[in-house]
């Protein structure tokens, strides 16, 4: 007999649950990637939507100058000299921005909403729906260049209407990780997850600058096609709860022989037992204790002595509020989505005043900033489940963070070589908390010990703290955009303060966390099936 080959061996090792939660961790990666993806073309797509009309014009000066009988290429829109209306006029940083607020505005306080909603429908249906609504709104953006719209309230309207659907993903993600993943390595596991928004990020803009020149349409169309692709690829595939699956194993079972079979209700944890004979009637675990087992099931109906548990309600916001924690890290969410946002869309314009890059350089040199990010955001996790202190390992980062964007500022006008390492140390310190809290702190406050078991509350207390946080990126740039004009160094205090607000808002956990006489992993914390 020929031996087994080494990497079936491998394959055979993993149990059918082991399998069933690699599945959810990829699927789950790829649906919240693919949401990144759609939202990255409109800050590709800034620089076509208004562009520099007297280059343009040189350019075609000279181009007619040489002689040249090439034929032009054809074009859907040759009546545009060079920007795109609205766009075209003096106000278009006011306009640009009033898209990007517009959207981020609206995903803020969808997001409230959106965690309420989500716990009273199932995940799976709630994200497919809110995948292919987004698809829908994100190709309706590059619509407007094929049909050569050119209304301001047309793209506002799309803006945030896709804002509004986009916040059904990150509650339904993170509840659907969550009950996959226990919390003895939630961390480390959540901060690798995590690093789809940089992946989306990147992916976004590739694809949405392969088209930008050509048909800046396309850089909306493909992510929108992609995006509603993935939904459908949820509706499929996407399993909500491990004991969703012990439901459909059960119902397998053979109905010729007398067996046991479980109900599990995947949703509020508590199990009602049913045992089955062989006319398929069935009748309760608590009823066979008293009756004897004959060989024709007994009606259960009639004879149940104990009540199985009633189903526990969604929990309110005003419930979700009292989770002790939640308010604590969603005000500092608020001031570490701040200053992570800032860098996001302010970062790339910055390293061209200040290293004198172009354009491109400065774009490419920006994503270091992300792969600190996925740096800082695995450490914390790793650190966080090892001391089994989730506040204070946001806070050492937190006060790391801000003498570390004070030398950013300084450092950066020194050359490329200072400002590559800074880039990722910063991205680390200030990507590290904010990945953390998103993630595992978000589910542990969702399966706190105070719920007693209803796991329902979930996905309120994940779009609360990051609905509060989404309210802090809408108020970064804004804030950068106004203090820019006095100089950087007003904008670097700004981030500075932020970070130092952020974990005042953590000084009570924290020093709850240090006084605990004796110090426990998070794994040690009551855990109940789900």
């Amino acid at each position: 007999m020929a031996p087994i080959p080494p990497g079936i061996r491998l394959l055979v090792s993993f149990d059918r649950d082991q399998w069933y939660r690699a599945l959810t961790f990829i699927l789950t990666f790829l649906l919240y990637t693919s949401f990144h993806l759609s939202r990255k073309p409109i800050s590709i797509v800034k620089s076509e939507l208004h562009k520099n009309c007297s280059s343009v014009s040189e350019l075609a000066t000279v181009v007619s100058g040489s002689g040249s009988q090439q034929p032009s290429l054809p074009s859907l829109h040759t009546d545009i000299d060079c920007s795109w209306k609205p766009f075209d006029k003096s106000n278009y940083k006011q306009l640009l921005g009033a898209m990007d607020y517009s959207f981020l505005c609206a995903y803020a306080i969808g997001m409230y909403l959106s965690g309420i909603i989500g716990e009273r429908l199932p995940i799976r249906l709630y994200l497919t729906v809110g995948m292919l609504t987004s698809g829908l709104f994100t190709c309706l953006f590059g619509l407007g260049y094929v049909y050569n719209i050119h209304s301001l309230g047309f793209y506002i309207f799309v803006q945030v209407a896709n804002g509004l659907v986009q916040t059904t993903g990150w509650p339904s993600v993170v509840t659907c990780i969550s009950n996959w993943f226990g919390k003895g390595r939630r961390g480390l596991i959540m901060g690798i997850w995590n690093s789809h928004t940089s992946v989306g990020n990147i992916l976004g803009s590739l694809i949405a600058g392969y088209w930008v020149s050509s048909n800046w349409g396309l850089s909306f169309i493909v992510p929108g096609f992609i995006i509603a692709a993935m939904g459908i690829v949820c509706f499929l595939f996407l399993i909500e709860h491990p004991n969703d699956l012990k439901c459909i194993y059960a119902q397998k079972s053979s109905p010729g022989k007398s067996a046991s079979t479980k109900s599990w209700n995947g949703v509020n944890s508590h199990t009602e037992v049913y045992l089955q004979y062989k006319d398929n009637k069935t009748q309760s675990y608590d009823t066979e204790l008293l009756l004897p087992r004959d060989s024709v099931c007994v009606p259960a109906q009639p004879f149940v002595v104990v009540k199985s548990e009633s189903e526990p309600s969604a929990i309110s916001f005003m419930g979700a509020l009292r989770i002790p924690g939640v308010v604590e890290f969603s005000m500092c969410l608020l001031f570490a989505k701040l200053v992570s946002y800032t860098f996001l869309f302010w970062l790339p314009l910055y390293i061209t005043k200040a290293a004198h890059l172009d354009a491109k350089k400065a774009g490419d040199l920006s994503t270091l900033f992300d792969v600190g990010g996925i740096v800082g955001g695995i450490l914390a996790g790793v650190i966080s489940d090892k001391l089994g202190k989730r506040a204070t390992t946001c806070g050492v980062m937190l006060l790391l963070a801000a003498p570390t964007l004070y030398g950013f500022s300084m450092i950066s006008q020194f050359g490329l070589g200072p400002t590559i390492g800074m880039l990722l140390v910063c991205g680390g310190l200030v990507n590290g908390p904010y990945s953390l809290i998103t993630t595992a702190v978000s589910a542990d406050l969702g399966t706190h010990k105070s719920l007693k078991g209803n796991a329902k509350a979930l996905s309120t207390v994940t779009a609360i703290i990051d609905g509060t946080g989404s309210v802090g990126a809408a108020l970064g740039p804004l804030l950068a955009g106004l203090l820019s004009a006095g100089g950087w160094d007003q904008v670097f205090y700004m981030l500075m303060t932020a970070d130092f607000l952020a974990l005042l808002f953590l000084l009570r956990l924290v020093t709850k966390e240090l006084a605990s006489t004796k110090s426990r992993p998070t794994s040690v914390i009551e855990l109940k099936e789900h």
